[in-house]
Formats: C-alpha cells, sequence, structure tokens
C-alpha cells in the first residue's frame, strides 16, 4: 500500500478559493465556490462528492489551470497555477474529447505532441495504454465507429497514456455500464497502487467514490464548501470483496446521510432558480 500519510508531501494546496459566474439572465453573479481549502498528498485518491452545481467540476478547472479562481490560490507540487500544465496534469472529463478525424492512434499521437513526449515512445505508450481498457484492437478505428462506452475508454486510456504526476477526472465513468465501471475502478486501484499517481475524482456515485477513495470530501448544495472529510482506510489496490464488507455499507451510508439534504437544497434551488446552475458548476 502506497502511504498517504502527512508525512508525504502536498502534491495540490487550494487556498481560500471563492469563484464567481455571471448570473443567467438576471443582474449580478452566483457564487460557485465559496472559502475552498484542501490538501491533496501526493499519491493520494481523493473524491469530491456531491449535489450536481456544487461547484466540484469548477474546482478541477481552476487546479487545472483553465481559468482562474476570483479569490484565492492553487499550487501543485508548490508551485503557483498559472495555466494549463500538460507536463504534469491531464484531464480525463465526462465528455468524449477526441477528434472525430483522426483515428484512435492519430489521437494519442496529438496529446503526445502537445506534451512534448519524444516520438520514439509514442507507439508503445498507446498500445500499452489502450490493452489496460481492452480496447488494443481498436488502434486504428475513429471515434464514430466506436460506441459512447467505448470512446470514454479510449479517453481514460489517453489520459493514463501521458504518465503525468496528477490526473483530474470529471466523471470519467458516467457513459459507462456498471459493470464496466466497476472493473475500470479497480483498474484505477491497481494503477495506484503500483505508480502512486496523484488522483482527483468528481462522481455523484456514493459507491464509486467508497470503493476508489482514500478520502471523500462531501459538499455542500452552491454555493460549494467541503461539508464532511470521510477517510476510507482501505489499501490499494481494492478487491470487488470490499463492496460486500460492513465497512463498505457503513461508508457508503454515512455519505448518503450527508448528501441527502444537500442533494434537496440543489433541486430547490435549480427549481427556484427556473434554470439550471451556472455552466461549469
Amino acid at each position: 500500500m502506497l502511504d498517504t500519510g502527512p508525512e508525504r508531501p502536498v502534491a495540490v494546496s487550494v487556498r481560500n478559493v471563492t469563484q464567481r459566474f455571471a448570473a443567467q439572465g438576471a443582474a449580478g453573479t452566483v457564487v460557485a465556490l465559496d472559502d475552498i481549502s484542501l490538501d491533496v498528498r501526493r499519491g493520494e485518491f481523493v473524491c469530491l462528492l456531491g449535489p450536481s452545481g456544487c461547484g466540484k467540476s469548477t474546482l478541477l478547472n481552476i487546479i487545472g489551470g483553465l481559468f482562474d479562481a476570483s479569490e484565492g490560490s492553487v499550487t501543485v507540487a508548490g508551485q503557483p497555477v498559472k495555466g494549463p500544465s500538460p507536463k504534469r496534469i491531464s484531464f480525463i472529463f465526462q465528455e468524449s474529447t477526441l477528434y472525430p478525424w483522426y483515428s484512435i492512434r492519430e489521437n494519442f499521437d496529438v496529446s503526445f505532441k502537445f506534451q512534448g513526449v519524444p516520438k520514439a515512445e509514442w507507439e508503445g505508450r498507446t498500445r500499452d495504454a489502450l490493452a489496460a481498457v481492452g480496447m488494443s484492437r481498436f488502434i486504428d478505428h475513429y471515434p464514430n465507429q466506436l460506441s459512447v462506452g467505448m470512446r470514454q475508454r479510449v479517453n481514460l486510456a489517453r489520459g493514463l497514456a501521458l504518465d503525468t504526476d496528477i490526473i483530474l477526472m470529471d466523471e470519467p465513468f458516467a457513459a459507462l455500464d456498471e459493470q464496466t465501471r466497476m472493473v475500470l475502478g479497480e483498474d484505477l486501484s491497481e494503477l495506484l497502487a503500483k505508480t502512486g499517481k496523484t488522483i482527483i475524482f468528481v462522481t455523484h456515485s456514493l459507491a464509486e467514490a467508497v470503493f476508489l477513495s482514500d478520502r471523500i470530501f462531501v459538499w455542500t448544495a452552491r454555493p460549494g464548501r467541503i461539508k464532511s472529510i470521510i477517510e476510507v482506510g482501505e489499501a490499494h489496490p481494492r478487491s470487488p470483496d470490499f463492496m460486500l464488507t460492513q465497512r463498505f455499507g457503513e461508508l457508503r451510508n454515512q455519505c448518503y446521510a450527508l448528501l441527502r439534504d444537500e442533494v434537496r437544497q440543489a433541486m430547490s434551488l435549480e427549481r427556484d432558480a427556473g434554470a439550471p446552475a451556472p455552466a461549469g458548476a
């Protein structure tokens, strides 16, 4: 088991981050994030779990340097985040980000070129990553020849192939069937045990959060705040048998108890506003 105790260095530090968006159809602003502070240590698997619109994806985008916070700061390995850092951080999004006019192999090549990976490594990294998600024989297919779930497995493989120290994952399994989600979850747990990657993972799934996480950050409804931090305390890699244990059930129930009122609050906010949450929240 990789030690993720307090003596390990901090990989990502978020301090007093607040994010405001222009309100849709009205004057003023909407506060998506309200004074968020957290540390993620090197080699940790952290899940952000909360109702829709609470700012989980917004925080992920700020950590990845896709846009600046309204207030507060983020550092990665002690360095302030000033913009995207493809050599240190890779993204795996909920929606497919494959270029439809390129084959799967060519999609990997574009990512490697952007990151500055030596060309001699491209083929080996591509094949190893696709093999890890069971997609090797589709290397020369185009995205429109694959199902939604298959495209997302390729997205996952491409993110892993970049071999960054930090991986930001925004509901990457949402388009997959439950069985495939669990298999890929096992693979991620194995990856963490072998490589010590730092992973920040956004999900709405209670079971997924408990199965994968070292710590679960449970969020309030908008404006997003951290309501509670749950320590899972289970070694990686994790077996499916963990889901049959009393502890798994207790942790899942704890998450639900914390989230139940927050989900109702989020639903009420959307109903009162008569519109969905701001984009990116």
